[in-house]
């Protein structure tokens, strides 16, 4: 305890610089996450006093509520394309990107962060816009692909894939910049002992040299895509509405804002998101277990 002190006083500068952040941070997340469980064991519609129900809520959404079994399937196909494909895109874009030169490199790092900066719905939007104007129907009309414009998010049999496409997109963010900047921090000398090694080509570089030497960013990485994953809502809800044509685009954190935000059924959320919250934990844990090995 004594040490710990002694850190802090030495580093003060520091924690006062953070100490803004680590405020708005336990205000707004920490402490919601920590209501949310026992909230999810009442009934509570921000009106009336909350009543304790047990796990009457847990049991009505695995028993009786059809939407969130639905829900599951969809954040699980959500899940595998923005979680591990993500994960392995953003590695190979920040790899290829730390190979060019510098204003090439803060060129492209920059198109590919803006997405997590920036509302870009309305573009995605144009973008499969529904009548022969959009640019998706009017290219694959000019092309002579399709005959007629195609629903994209409105018509069940597209709107999954398209918000897909924009969540893998959007997760170009966070996780993104911390390998790029893993990629830059790797001491340059290494390469040259491992060449001295026996090390022969890029793939045996990548694999005993570069991957070991950023195992932290790595692991932020993918903490930060399991996240973006599981929590994926916003772009389905600003792309094709909340609810979705036949709950098509439905995920786990849009039926979680359905009973928050439009029914006002409080536990019923907090059910949802404390099932949300367990499952990003046990994830974090096994990629911590996968990828700890690295950093051994």
């Amino acid at each position: 305890m004594t040490e710990t002190l002694r850190a802090i006083k030495k580093n003060r500068g520091a924690y006062l610089m953070i100490l803004p952040f680590m405020l708005l941070f336990t205000v707004f997340t920490v402490i919601p996450v920590v209501m949310s469980l026992p909230v999810s064991f009442t009934d509570f519609n921000m009106v009336q006093p909350p009543k304790f129900t047990g796990l009457s809520n847990y049991g009505a959404l695995f028993m009786s509520d059809k939407i969130f079994i639905q829900s599951i399937r969809v954040t699980i196909i959500v899940a595998v394309f923005t979680g591990p494909v993500s994960y392995i895109l953003c590695f190979l874009l920040a790899w290829l990107i730390n190979e060019m030169r510098p204003v090439l490199r803060t060129i492209f790092t920059l198109i590919f962060y803006i997405p997590s900066m920036a509302g870009i719905y309305t573009v995605w939007k144009i973008i499969f816009s529904g009548d022969s104007h959009g640019y998706l129907n009017s290219f694959l009309l000019d092309m002579g692909f399709i005959t007629a414009p195609i629903q994209w998010l409105t018509d069940g049999s597209y709107v999954l894939s398209a918000t897909i496409v924009v969540q893998m997109w959007v997760s170009l963010g966070a996780g993104f910049l911390a390998l790029s900047a893993g990629f830059r921090s790797i001491d340059r000398t290494l390469y040259e002992a491992g060449a001295i090694e026996g090390i022969k080509n890029r793939w045996q570089e990548l694999v005993y040299i570069t991957i070991p030497a950023m195992a932290p960013q790595l692991m932020f990485a993918a903490v930060m895509q399991i996240v973006s994953s599981f929590a994926a809502g916003t772009v389905s809800q600003n792309l094709a509405g909340l609810p979705s044509t036949d709950y098509r685009a439905h995920t786990l954190m849009n039926h979680a804002c359905d009973y928050g935000w439009i029914r006002y059924e409080m536990g019923m959320a907090s059910a949802i998101c404390m099932i949300l919250f367990v499952v990003m934990y046990l994830l974090s844990r096994l990629v911590g277990r996968v990828l700890g090995k690295y950093s051994d």
